[in-house]
């Protein structure tokens, strides 16, 4: 029989699991603390544990820890690392540096359950959901990346990586709640952003469960016909159903709403376009980033002209809507929004 992952178990497992064997129940504490707090590796790293201890943790439970398959550097600092998992699956995460800040873009699905035409990653089949663990490790990892490149702790964390968020939520919830538990990494929710396409149903579910980590939404488009031929699930999840969803989510948490938008040539960068974005974040707060394309050698899909983009920045400012035009990092390397695709040389 293969072992069980011991980080499938809770910390009252664990210590359960030491009563069971004749020890005390403190050790599990000591297993816990070196699991997640230190990201060990393997059981011999646990070295204030006896060796038989140690030996016993090794014939029943396996870590089932990521590994890094490939790092790329782009000329701008950002890190692309290429993360094996223990099936030999390949997912990607990215450290992206700025003055004031290091952001960890963390992946949560082996490519991706939707079908956006813009997106590399769509590209590719779903495989499978990341495990709490594997989530939570991206996060350890780009954290010990930027303290032995930078100098600097890890400071934001953002779910824009490979699949989306909300077809994989218990796990991203559990590996949330590590990431900022004391006895994991200790980070604030209120440095984490989850960012979905748009799951209704999953957008209340967040509302009601009263997370405490921010949300954005990758909009793109405010006219259900324009989103649909570029998101095809919205004809199943349209623009009416994510607004209700965002009312529900707003009137419940009171939290400002971030919605993802990248204007392309001659698919939304009418003036029209721009007002039917204006029309739709009325309900609520609400901050828009306008996002650089990022090609992945489609021809169906450009950057739209610096006029029209500029346009989008003053009709939006006009109507007292926070805008931030956002310039892409890590291009080089195909780490920028949208580039992650699992290229053969990772593979």
């Amino acid at each position: 029989m293969s072992k069980k992952d011991i980080r499938s178990l809770s910390l009252d497992q664990i210590k359960k699991f030491f009563l069971e064997n004749g020890f005390k129940d403190y050790r599990g504490d000591q297993v816990y603390s070196w699991l997640w707090e230190k990201s060990a590796i393997n059981f011999q790293q646990m070295t204030n544990l006896p060796k038989s201890i140690r030996s016993i943790l090794e014939e029943s439970f396996i870590v089932n820890h990521i590994r890094v398959h490939t790092i790329q550097k782009s000329k701008d600092g950002t890190i692309k690392n290429g993360i094996k998992l223990f099936d030999d699956l390949i997912v990607e995460s990215v450290l992206i540096p700025t003055k004031k800040r290091i952001t960890a873009c963390i992946s949560s699905q082996v490519g991706c359950s939707l079908n956006c035409k813009f997106c590399a990653t769509a590209r590719l089949k779903r495989m499978r959901n990341l495990n709490p663990d594997e989530i939570y490790d991206q996060v350890a990892l780009i954290s010990k990346q930027s303290k032995e490149y930078y100098n600097r702790s890890l400071t934001n964390i953002v779910f824009m990586g490979m699949g989306e968020p909300l077809m994989n939520y218990k796990n991203v919830i559990e590996a949330i709640k590590m990431i900022t538990s004391k006895k994991g990494l200790g980070i604030s929710a209120r440095r984490i952003v989850v960012s979905t396409s748009g799951i209704p149903k999953m957008i209340k579910k967040m509302a009601d469960e009263n997370v405490k980590f921010k949300l954005a939404v990758s909009l793109h488009s405010a006219v259900d016909s324009i989103r649909t031929s570029i998101m095809p699930f919205n004809e199943k999840m349209n623009l009416s159903e994510l607004k209700l969803a965002l009312k529900y989510w707003y009137k419940k948490t009171k939290r400002i709403i971030t919605y993802e938008y990248v204007v392309w040539k001659g698919i939304n960068d009418t003036i029209e376009d721009a007002n039917a974005l204006v029309d739709f974040c009325k309900f609520a707060p609400s901050k828009v980033n306008l996002i650089q394309y990022n090609s992945i050698d489609d021809n169906k899909f450009s950057q739209a002209s610096k006029d029209n983009i500029y346009l989008y920045q003053k009709i939006l400012e006009e109507n007292n809507i926070n805008v931030t035009i956002r310039r892409s990092r890590g291009q080089d390397i195909d780490a920028a929004c949208g580039q992650l695709a699992n290229k053969p040389s990772l593979n």
